[in-house]
């Protein structure tokens, strides 16, 4: 169950209808149509399965990267996989759980995991099954070089200017030129799966990687978002994700504080905890908005999608996303969004036709202020938006990801 930081509520898996992803490719190999999971699996000879990841889906920066992996991995266990994940530690938690049917190793340190798990790689400890998954993000593990079975990379996005933004400049230059000149020649052959075409064409154009081998699997929306409940009597607009730099919160609130003026009535509500939470609030007080803008942190499964169903818009303003599950989840409620025109954003959102695709400062203005002051425009945006929602399951992305892992194994023998 998807919580308001990108963590989720645990739960069974919601093994919803094998429904394609708008816009996405049908499988490549007729072979696979159909067939369940475990069917797949078993004739590409997959059965033992390592995933390296930097963070574990309980750490408490955990976002959409470890929700999308665990869904991932929650229905791959569920069809008889044996999976066992390589990630780092968690504070105060156990070295090794298991979850929803999959095994997880904490085994190092926030940045200690990368060397060690390299160094575990080239022993023949992790990568020797019939398959792994490296989940790249940021900082890559270089699999393709210690890795001695058939594997597939999860890569949400390029981090480019997110560097700068979470390290000193040395650190961020050194975190760069690893990600831009280091890794691309490491990864020249690796099959990549990403969660959008526009991120498919950041990958191609700044890491110089073969769009041949970039396969575009969109992530799902649970079934448990939908719509329902009383909108609010106000103008009530709705931010939701982690309170850390690459979502550009400061910008909202900053844009919300322009519409105030013209929409007296207005609130405003950004959920999610992170590590901008005292910067945020401290904006909020100076922009004397403290009684209308709210922080109300972690919010459970069921208060996330009462906001969603009360909000007037959903509004996102990040520098750089692969998808935007947020923003999916919001329109299988009924709720339109204004969204800032990036990679990944463009692919969840249909400009005009589910919501709208804006530049920063004055075009976030606008946007929000043509849905808030128009009802007509918000209620066509929010059927769009619901219909395009209804085309997104788990199931589908879960088939995605092993059928390209079943291909490099079939490919390999």
């Amino acid at each position: 169950m998807t919580t308001a930081d990108g963590s989720e509520e645990r739960g069974d898996f919601d093994d919803q209808a094998d429904v394609s992803p708008a816009d996405s490719a049908p499988d490549p190999l007729n072979v696979w149509a159909d067939l369940p999971l475990g069917e797949i699996a078993e004739r590409a000879g997959l059965r033992r399965i390592d995933v390296v990841a930097w963070r574990d889906y309980d750490d408490p920066e955990a976002g959409g990267s470890e929700l999308h992996a665990h869904r991932v991995l929650t229905a791959w266990s569920e069809a008889g996989l044996d999976i066992s994940v390589t990630t780092s530690s968690v504070p105060g938690g156990s070295r090794v759980v298991r979850r929803n049917g999959y095994r997880v190793k904490r085994r190092a340190g926030r940045y200690s995991v990368f060397p060690r798990t390299m160094a575990s790689g080239a022993l023949g400890r992790i990568g020797s099954g019939d398959g792994l998954v490296e989940i790249w993000n940021g900082m890559p593990f270089c699999s393709p070089l210690w890795a001695r079975c058939p594997q597939i990379v999860l890569l949400h996005h390029v981090h480019a200017e997110m560097w700068k933004m979470v390290l000193s400049p040395g650190l961020a230059s050194i975190g760069h030129a690893i990600e831009h000149r280091v890794a691309p020649p490491i990864y020249r052959s690796a099959r990549i799966v990403t969660l959008s075409d526009s991120s498919k064409e950041e990958i191609v154009e700044r890491l110089g990687l073969s769009p041949d081998r970039i396969t575009v699997n969109p992530p799902g929306v649970q079934s448990v978002f939908t719509p329902g409940g009383t909108r609010s009597p106000v103008p009530l607009v709705v931010g939701v994700g982690r309170l850390v730099p690459v979502k550009r919160f400061h910008l909202l609130v900053d844009a919300l504080v322009e519409l105030k003026r013209k929409h007296p009535g207005l609130e405003a509500v950004i959920a999610g905890e992170g590590y901008e939470r005292t910067a945020l609030e401290q904006l909020i007080a100076a922009r004397g908005a403290t009684g209308w803008i709210s922080l109300p942190g972690f919010v459970t499964e069921a208060e996330l999608i009462d906001l969603y169903r009360r909000a007037w818009v959903v509004a996102a303003s990040s520098l750089r996303e692969g998808w935007g599950m947020t923003l999916t989840e919001a329109a299988a409620c009924g709720t339109p969004v204004v969204a800032t025109d990036i990679g990944g954003h463009r692919d969840a959102v249909e400009d005009g036709v589910s919501g709208l695709l804006v530049g920063d400062g004055r075009a976030l203005v606008d946007g929000l202020d043509a849905v808030l002051g128009d009802d007509v425009l918000r209620h066509r945006l929010g059927r769009g938006a619901r219909m395009r929602a209804e085309r997104l399951t788990w199931s589908a992305t879960a088939r995605g990801a092993l059928v390209a892992l079943a291909e490099e194994a079939l490919g390999r023998h």
